[in-house]
């Protein structure tokens, strides 16, 4: 498996992980975004690194052994 496919894999699971806790544990109570804001840290490195192609989960995926599907 490729360093782009496991960041895609994990940021999925992050993002689904968070609006799950968003419901579980805040009822989706727009008072409390506690678990939403989790959410926004995933999407906004996801945004920037559309635009850098910078990604710092690939740093750590790549020092962990994975591969670039470039590579």
């Amino acid at each position: 498996m490729t360093v782009e496919r496991m960041i895609r894999i994990i940021a999925g699971s992050f993002v689904m992980l968070s609006v799950l806790l968003a419901w579980k544990v805040n009822g989706v109570d727009i008072t409390k975004p506690s678990w939403l804001w989790f959410t926004l840290f995933v999407g906004a490195n996801l945004f920037q690194s559309g635009f850098t192609r910078f990604c710092p989960m690939e740093f750590f995926l790549k020092k962990l052994g994975f591969r670039s599907s470039c590579a």
